[in-house]
C-alpha cells in the first residue's frame, strides 16, 4: 500500500506498546489505516480504549510512534480540530443545556458564537434532540446524553471521527437512528474509527475492522479478507444445490467433511451444511463433482456470514484452542 502525500493514513501505529506500570495496555501494534470506516472489535479489557487514547494524544506510547492524519496527536490543537471524539466516559456538564454545551465547545474551536449556536442546533436536530436542547443535561436520560455526545463529536464537521462505544445506553430505535447518522457521515467522505465489543453494531456501520485482544492486534481488513484468513480453519459451509444428498455423500467419501446435515431453507430450497476443516479443498472439488454428476450448485457460502463467527474463530486461534 502506497501512502499518498496529499492524503496520509488516518491512523498509523509503528511498533506501539503502552504499559501501565507492569500492566500491558497494547503490545507491539503496527498498522496503517487508509481513509474510510473501521470498526475496532474486542472484548472488554482488550485494549480498545488504550488504542483510542493513544490516537487522541491523551496517552503517550511507552515504545513506538503514533500518527493521526500524518501528524503527532500529542498536544496538537491544530490536528484535534480535524478530529471528532466521543469518549467512553460521559464527560458532560450537567448544569447547562445541551445547546449551550455544544455552543461553548464550538466557540472553543474559534467559531463565531452566532454560527456556533446555529451549528449546535443543527447537530442536535440531526441526533433527535431538538425538543430537549434547551433543558439542563442533568434532566436527560442516558440515551439522550449519548445522542448529545455524538452531536458534539460531529458538530465541527471533522475529517475523522473516533468513537468509543457510541451506542452505549441507546435503545434499539436510538441505535438505528445513530447508525444512520454515522452512515451519512461516511457517505459524505468522513473517516471513522468505531470501538465496540458488540459485533453487530460494527457490522451495521462498516465491513472493515480491526480485531484486538489482550492488547494485541489479531487481524485487520474486510470481512472477506478475514474469511480468506480462516479458509483452512474449521467452518460450516452451506451449499444450495440440486442434489444435496449426493454432495453430502461425496464430501464424506473423500474425507472432506467432519459432519453433514441436510436441511430445508426458508423458501423450501434443499440445503446441505458441511462442517469441514478442508474448506479450500472442498471448494476446489465442487466444480468437478458438479460437472461429473450433473449437479447444479446455486449457492456456496459460510453458514454464518456475520462477524460473530469470525470473531469466535479468531479468538480460539489466539487462545490456542484452534490452529489456523
Amino acid at each position: 500500500m502506497t501512502e499518498s502525500r496529499s492524503r496520509p493514513f488516518i491512523a498509523e501505529f509503528r511498533s506501539v506498546t503502552k504499559l501501565y506500570g507492569r500492566v500491558l495496555g497494547v503490545n507491539d501494534i503496527s498498522l496503517k489505516l487508509p481513509a474510510g470506516a473501521w470498526g475496532l472489535l474486542g472484548p472488554n479489557g482488550a485494549g480498545k480504549s488504550t488504542l483510542l487514547n493513544l490516537l487522541t494524544g491523551q496517552l503517550l506510547p511507552t515504545r513506538g510512534t503514533v500518527r493521526v492524519l500524518g501528524r503527532n496527536p500529542r498536544n496538537n490543537a491544530d490536528l484535534l480540530r480535524r478530529v471528532g471524539y466521543c469518549p467512553g466516559f460521559e464527560g458532560l456538564y450537567t448544569g447547562v443545556s445541551g445547546l449551550d454545551w455544544l455552543t461553548f465547545l464550538l466557540c472553543m474551536q474559534d467559531i463565531p458564537r452566532k454560527e456556533a449556536r446555529e451549528r449546535a442546533a443543527d447537530c442536535l436536530a440531526l441526533v433527535g434532540m431538538t425538543d430537549a436542547q434547551s433543558r439542563p443535561i442533568a434532566s436527560y436520560s442516558r440515551g439522550m446524553r449519548q445522542r448529545t455526545r455524538i452531536a458534539q463529536a460531529i458538530a465541527h464537521d471533522p475529517e475523522l471521527l473516533i468513537l468509543d462505544e457510541p451506542f452505549s445506553g441507546l435503545d434499539p430505535v436510538g441505535r438505528a437512528e445513530m447508525t444512520d447518522v454515522l452512515r451519512q457521515r461516511i457517505a459524505s467522505g468522513s473517516s471513522l474509527i468505531l470501538a465496540s465489543h458488540v459485533l453487530h453494531e460494527i457490522e451495521n456501520v462498516t465491513r472493515s475492522f480491526l480485531l484486538i485482544s489482550g492488547g494485541r492486534l489479531l487481524a485487520s481488513g474486510t470481512t472477506s479478507e478475514i474469511h480468506e484468513l480462516l479458509f483452512d480453519v474449521p467452518v460450516e459451509i452451506r451449499i444450495r444445490c440440486s442434489a444435496p444428498e449426493l454432495v453430502a455423500g461425496l464430501a464424506m467419501q473423500h474425507g472432506l467433511a467432519d459432519s453433514v446435515i441436510l436441511r430445508q431453507g426458508r423458501c423450501g430450497e434443499r440445503l446441505v451444511h458441511v462442517a469441514t476443516r478442508k474448506t479450500a479443498e472442498l471448494c476446489a472439488r465442487l466444480p468437478a463433482w458438479a460437472a461429473a454428476h450433473g449437479i447444479c450448485i446455486e449457492e456456496l457460502q459460510p453458514a454464518d456470514d456475520s462477524l460473530q463467527s469470525l470473531f469466535g474463530s479468531l479468538m480460539k486461534i489466539h487462545r490456542g484452542e484452534m490452529s489456523a
